[in-house]
Order: C-alpha cells, then sequence, then structure tokens
C-alpha cells in the first residue's frame, strides 16, 4: 500500500490516477433507495470519466448477501461488463445474477399488429441465454442466475441491488458532462442502488 497526497480538484485527480490501475474506489455518503439521498458531483463525474471500472462504496454498504448482479444488454460494450462481473463472482465465491430488463411499448403504439407479451418475453430471454452462452466454459465454478424482467432497467437493477454485494454496469452514454457521460442507467442505479455500484467503461 502506498499514499500520496496531491493538491488539487478531488474529481479531477482521482480521475487521473485512473491511467494504469485496475479499477479506482470511490466512497459515497448517499442514503440508497428512491428515497435516498443523490449522489454528488464529484463522484459522477468521475465514473463518467475514468477508464475502467470505478466502484462506488456506499456509507450504508450492509453485510455481504453472496450475490453479484450485473446489467445484461446487446451492446458491444456488454462483454467488458460480464468479464468484470464474472471475475468479481469467481474471487468472492459469489452466485452471479444476470438482469435484463425490457419496457413493452403502450397500447396503440403498433395497431397493425397484436403484441404479444410472452413472445417478446421469449424473445429477450434468448439473447440473454446468448450472450451468457460461452462464460460458464471461462468461469465454472460461477452460478449463474438469468433473471429477465419486464420493467424499466434502472428500477430492476436497484431491485436487485437490496440483496447485492455489488451492481456492475456498463456506459454507453456520451457527452461532456460526467453524469451525461455515464448514460441514464448507470447514472441511475448509482444513484438509488442499496449497494456498491461497479460502472464499466471499455
Amino acid at each position: 500500500m502506498t499514499t500520496e497526497l496531491i493538491e488539487g480538484s478531488p474529481a479531477r485527480t482521482l480521475r487521473d490516477q485512473t491511467g494504469e490501475a485496475t479499477e479506482l474506489v470511490i466512497g459515497s455518503r448517499g442514503l440508497g433507495g428512491f428515497a435516498g439521498a443523490l449522489l454528488g458531483s464529484k463522484v459522477l463525474h468521475v465514473a463518467g470519466h475514468a477508464p475502467g471500472a470505478v466502484v462506488v462504496v456506499r456509507a450504508d454498504a450492509d453485510k455481504p448477501y453472496g450475490e453479484i448482479v450485473v446489467g445484461v444488454d446487446d451492446s458491444a460494450e456488454g462483454e467488458t461488463v460480464l468479464a468484470y462481473a464474472f471475475e468479481q463472482a469467481r474471487l468472492r465465491g459469489c452466485v452471479l445474477r444476470a438482469v435484463h430488463a425490457w419496457r413493452p411499448p403502450g397500447p396503440g403504439l403498433v395497431p397493425e399488429f397484436p403484441y404479444e407479451v410472452e413472445k417478446v418475453h421469449r424473445f429477450h430471454q434468448h439473447m440473454v441465454r446468448d450472450r451468457l452462452a460461452a462464460w460458464p466454459e471461462k468461469f465454472p465454478e460461477v452460478e449463474v442466475v438469468e433473471d429477465v424482467q419486464s420493467a424499466h432497467p434502472v428500477q430492476a437493477l436497484t431491485d436487485a441491488s437490496t440483496r447485492a454485494d455489488l451492481v456492475v454496469v456498463g456506459s454507453r452514454g456520451r457527452g461532456a458532462v460526467g453524469s451525461v457521460v455515464l448514460g441514464s442507467v448507470s447514472r441511475g442505479v448509482l444513484h438509488h442502488a442499496h449497494c456498491p455500484v461497479a460502472v464499466i467503461r471499455s
């Protein structure tokens, strides 16, 4: 362990230290949950701009539950997120819960076609299964639970965080401001999760 005292903006200084680091860990005094306090600008800036993995640990982090939660989607960046999540589950000896949430369109949006919720749900289940197919061979010791829901992604991941040791999300946002760079899902999870959150930038 080494220590260093640096004069300057905390957010910029922390971001600049991540060049050769495996991950950056930063604390937050947020209370968690939708009724809790939102994260400060420093945490959002660091999570939005630092390369690699940024882990935000809340002051109210509770006892270990033995489960890691990862948000799964069909993006190219998702492979990096899954790699980090599987490695964390292996190192901690945890179950990995793969959460994918999708929202059906409202009634009347596609009136010329009957909307079949169950068929669409199966489509998303197959997508998640395909995304996870190669990982059990690389991490045979990790038990995986597929969790596909018809819900808002932030709500689904926040709900799962109540019984998790860590939530892992990707960041596909674009923009010059940290909270915009993060993207809406990763930003929402950072604000409302009940456990530490790892934001992975490719």
